[in-house]
């Protein structure tokens, strides 16, 4: 299967059309305030609207209560729902029951426990992103963790990787961990929330090229 690309917390409609041609398959846009790459419901429909068929566009999540998460669907009806905090295995799996939307669940990697844990999300959701443990943000904050630890484990879901990865470290975790899907965002960013679209150009043929 090629490789697939995801690159978040997109703001602007130069960056997601830069994303888009740089050879992104995903493109992320985050619905969660005290995030620098939140965008509200009204200006998330107007990037979606942008994004075309051959790319799937992802909505970031962050333990939404029920109305933030419909009414988030039902504006910007992405391809993917990305739950970004500690969003049971039942809670996603009746949102992706009740919306037919493709559902996604991000993992602080803190050892090899958190990879025996996460095959509790086996049937709720379609895919898990490894990423790194999360800070005063849960997630976007340039760090990454020991990707050896996902050589060995036997993966029951599909999976990509996520955490600090840049134009200059994406080949080297691909080759690392044999990902299917890296997902990048203050990686191709030159200030918090400010996306770079040379970043993006270079982490997209750092990728492919892996």
């Amino acid at each position: 299967m090629a490789l697939q690309i995801k690159i978040c917390g997109l703001s602007t409609p130069e960056t997601i059309r830069a994303a888009v041609e740089a050879g992104a398959t995903h493109v992320g846009l985050v619905h969660f305030e005290p995030s620098p790459r939140h965008v509200a419901l009204d200006d998330a429909a107007r990037l979606r609207a942008l994004v075309p068929d051959t790319v799937k566009a992802v909505l970031l999540l962050v333990n939404a209560d029920v109305e933030t998460t419909g009414k988030a669907i039902e504006t910007i009806k992405p391809d993917v729902v990305q739950f970004h905090g500690t969003e049971t295995p039942e809670w996603i799996a009746l949102v992706r029951e009740k919306t037919g939307v493709e559902a996604w669940k991000a993992l602080g990697v803190q050892d090899e426990s958190t990879l025996e844990r996460s095959a509790r999300y086996e049937g709720a959701v379609d895919r898990l992103l490894f990423d790194a443990p999360a800070k005063a943000l849960p997630g976007g904050n340039g760090e990454v963790f020991r990707w050896e630890v996902l050589k060995e484990h036997e993966h029951r879901i599909p999976w990509g990787l996520a955490g600090g990865l840049t134009p200059e470290n994406v080949a080297e975790a691909i080759r690392e961990t044999g990902t299917g899907l890296v997902d990048t965002s203050s990686g191709v960013e030159s200030a918090p929330g400010v996306k770079d679209v040379d970043l993006i150009r270079a982490f997209c043929k750092a990728a492919l090229e892996a």
